[in-house]
């Protein structure tokens, strides 16, 4: 449902929209004058009418910019005014859907750069903020404001803001126009306006609650679907199908509600200002016909007024109109402005420092962490890893354990206490260069939809192709993969699932090999495997951290062989285990009784 937050002012999401446009002003300008071409054509639009009414029907003499292009004779001639009159109103015409023509295409161009340029942003904030936010929010909840959320600034722009600016000119010009045609109809159709005025604000805020609470839902709908297609295998296996139809329907149809409401309250907000303009054209026109009885116009102008009304009424029903759907785009807009706000957890200072490569000495000064629900982690561990070290971690399911290595490379930071790198807070280093620092290779393989060769070389996109070809090898892969009929170029699917969880380790495990970095971190590298598999990959696991500090997570005691340091946890609380040998013995004893 949606959480409690005060609305921004329209003007307020207004500003803080043109600091985003901004690059974009060249364009938008172009828009806008292709736009402002609009107004003297509908200007002229009603002029070939009043002419046709007041010379070629009446005998009023025709207007004098028409001696001044048209020869005597065709003045003179009823017929002949009549074609000068029909061939301005083609011309008219003519210019006008050009003048449309024109003002489509920079709209839509100009609309797909602003759409793209504010994805990108979107998309880099999603990456910039912490581990623990997409824990808390979802990552549906950013994929959508990246894909629905970003193209209302297209309509804010494009579709509103232009449009308003250009019914703003417009609606001067008609004003300007009828008071020198009639003074007295002008006043009587502008009493409409503060009328209309009131009744947007009236309407404004609660439409845009509305919005904001439709918005969120249709975010919640969206999440179930990524959810129940991520985990599609569990929902099969467990035959939930029709719990996860009911859950999706649910949140489908509170959108669907809140959609209708939205729809009524915005069709009500444009019935009354109908009706409103309704009553001014009435006015107006019953007046008119009084003064043309009266002598005091002509029926020709009378027409004319009548039609630069409707002029006059179309920038006040169009400003109206958007005001009504402006709502949903500015809820919209909102949520995407206050996605770009959120700071991330693990900040970058403004002057970090550079690390160009670590010696990989790692320090735990007290260290504790507890995440957002204040469920603790880890509780005051300190312990030191010297540079080439290896460092086994070990401990039952939901420990702490990847908590552990997860604050090594700052997808959090401590609570309480520091951790160094190369006598270092990790803090003070650029969040960029710190993470180059490591290869990990998490408990559950992650795999992108692409080839091989690119999943492997995904920490060094420049490696050559016998580096990649090598890597495997080292992660015991190379076979398997020179069996694919396009071996290396063999995609993977989405999330590598066209592979056995094995393979998509051993893939993992070799794009670690292949970066090469500093510090390697290891989460239940063997996990997947066979034990002939474990043994070779085990095997080569020691040529890998020779020279590099090694954390290893594990459950098998098999992965600790060749560990400097073992060290147990339990509820969040670190020790070191004295004797690695004599552990790895025991747990093997106690496998074979």
């Amino acid at each position: 449902m949606m959480s409690s937050r005060p609305l921004r002012s329209d003007m307020a999401l207004y500003a803080r929209l043109l600091g985003e446009v901004r690059p974009y002003w060249p364009q938008l300008l172009g828009t806008l004058l292709v736009n402002l071409l609009s107004i003297p054509l509908v200007l002229l639009s009603p002029l070939p009418l009043k002419i046709a009414v007041d010379s070629v029907i009446g005998t009023k003499p025709p207007p004098k910019f028409l001696t001044w292009i048209l020869p005597q004779p065709f003045l003179s001639s009823e017929n002949g005014l009549l074609i000068a009159v029909t061939g301005l109103f083609v011309v008219i015409s003519l210019v006008h859907q050009l003048q449309l023509m024109c003002a489509a295409l920079l709209r839509t161009a100009t609309g797909e750069k602003l759409v793209f340029g504010f994805r990108v942003k979107l998309f880099d904030q999603a990456q910039r903020l912490s581990v623990a936010y997409h824990d808390t929010k979802g990552s549906a909840d950013s994929a959508f404001r990246i894909q629905w959320d970003a193209p209302h600034i297209r309509y804010l722009v494009l579709e509103a803001a232009i449009p308003m600016c250009t019914a703003a000119v417009t609606l001067i010009g008609m004003i300007y126009v009828t008071f020198r045609i009639n003074w007295s109809l002008a006043l009587i159709a502008l009493t409409v306006s503060p009328v209309i005025l009131i009744i947007s604000q009236a309407y404004r805020v609660h439409l845009r609650n509305l919005a904001h609470k439709l918005t969120d839902l249709e975010s919640s709908a969206a999440s179930i679907v990524q959810e129940v297609l991520g985990a599609l295998r569990v929902v099969k296996a467990f035959g939930r199908e029709m719990y996860e139809h009911a859950r999706f329907t649910r949140r489908s149809q509170e959108g669907l509600q809140a959609r209708v409401r939205y729809e009524a309250a915005e069709g009500v907000f444009a019935f009354v200002i109908g009706m409103s303009l309704a009553a001014g054209t009435a006015a107006v026109l019953y007046v008119g016909i009084l003064q043309v009885r009266s002598g005091t116009v002509t029926l020709g102008e009378l027409l004319l007024v009548v039609s630069y009304l409707a002029q006059l009424y179309e920038p006040l029903r169009t400003t109206s109109e958007i005001i009504g759907r402006l709502q949903l785009h500015l809820a919209s807009a909102d949520r995407a402005f206050r996605f770009l706000d959120e700071m991330p957890d693990v900040p970058q200072r403004s002057h970090a420092r550079r690390l160009p490569r670590a010696a990989g000495a790692i320090v735990f000064d007290h260290v504790s962490f507890a995440y957002p629900d204040s469920r603790p982690a880890l509780r005051d561990a300190t312990f030191t890893v010297g540079p080439g070290m290896r460092a086994g971690i070990m401990g039952p399911t939901g420990a702490g354990k990847t908590t552990l290595v997860s604050l090594l490379a700052r997808f959090y930071d401590p609570t309480a206490g520091k951790i160094l790198l190369d006598g270092v807070d990790l803090r003070e280093y650029d969040v960029a260069d710190l993470r180059r620092q490591f290869a990990i290779v998490l408990q559950e393989p992650i795999l992108f939809s692409s080839s091989i060769a690119e999943n492997i070389a995904y920490g060094r996109p420049d490696a050559r192709h016998d580096e990649i070809v090598t890597a495997a090898k080292s992660a015991e892969i190379h076979e398997f993969i020179a069996g694919l009929p396009q071996r290396y170029q063999t995609l993977v699917g989405e999330r590598g699932m066209s592979l056995s969880g094995g393979e998509r380790q051993r893939i993992a495990l070799a794009r670690a090999f292949l970066k090469g970095a500093p510090i390697l971190v290891l989460d239940e590298p063997t996990s997947s495997v066979d034990v002939e598999t474990e043994a070779a990959i085990i095997a080569s696991l020691a040529r890998l951290s020779a020279e590099r500090t090694t954390f290893i997570i594990a459950h098998r005691p098999t992965a600790f062989k060749g560990c400097d340091r073992l060290f147990r946890i339990d509820r969040g609380i670190l020790h070191e285990v004295q004797s690695i040998q004599f552990t790895i013995d025991a747990r093997n004893t106690a496998s074979a009784s």
